[in-house]
């Protein structure tokens, strides 16, 4: 009988400002390609001392996530770092977590233009000692300049130069951008009226 410590799950933190067709195949080709059996997006809570006009708040966020992964059973919208104190730090999460899901192994799921900025991550040492990431390709951040990490594992995902402030604009300016949103949450971004002032 295979053993529930068995379970791998990646976490995807971000935003998702909103979610879109990118986030999903970077999701998707991870599951498929590597040893994660399933992917949880950490909706990031809005900072208090942060406020941006364009970020919508965290529980809007967070249902945008749900449409947008559906009934797919390899994902999970993740509002855990809603409860956590502020601001939230990844080693703080990863802590919470790894206690709450004993029977669970955790893996950070980051873009490649993160790493160049690892080593100021709260405990970082403790994260690579401890946690395995698997790093993406971001535009214009080659895995030749990246720094040397232990504990790294390269994902030869598709290079994926949608972003969500780029759907923000084009949103803004009144262009359809309907096929960049997974369907049920660009119908929830459209009859809420979401990014368009």
């Amino acid at each position: 009988m295979k053993k529930e410590i068995e379970k791998v799950t990646g976490l995807y933190f971000g935003s998702f400002n909103p979610i879109h067709i990118g986030h999903l195949a970077i999701a998707n080709y991870i599951v498929e390609y590597t040893a994660l059996e399933e992917l949880w997006f950490v909706v990031s809570p809005q900072s208090p001392f942060k406020k941006k006009a364009s970020l919508l708040n965290n529980y809007e966020r967070l249902e945008l996530v749900h449409k947008a992964i559906g009934t797919d059973v390899r994902f999970r919208a993740s509002d855990i770092e809603f409860r956590l104190p502020q601001p939230s730090y990844t080693i703080d999460t990863l802590t919470y977590l790894s206690e709450k899901f004993p029977g669970r192994r955790f893996a950070i799921i980051i873009g490649a233009d993160n790493l160049f900025y690892f080593h100021k991550w709260k405990n970082y040492k403790q994260i690579l000692s401890q946690y395995s990431l698997y790093v993406y390709p971001r535009p214009g951040f080659s895995r030749e300049e990246c720094p040397k990490l232990d504990s790294i594992s390269w994902v030869e995902a598709p290079v994926m130069e949608i972003s969500s402030s780029f759907l923000r604009s084009a949103i803004r300016e009144g262009r359809n951008m309907q096929h960049f949103v997974p369907t049920a949450a660009w119908s929830y971004i459209d009859e809420m009226g979401f990014y368009q002032d």
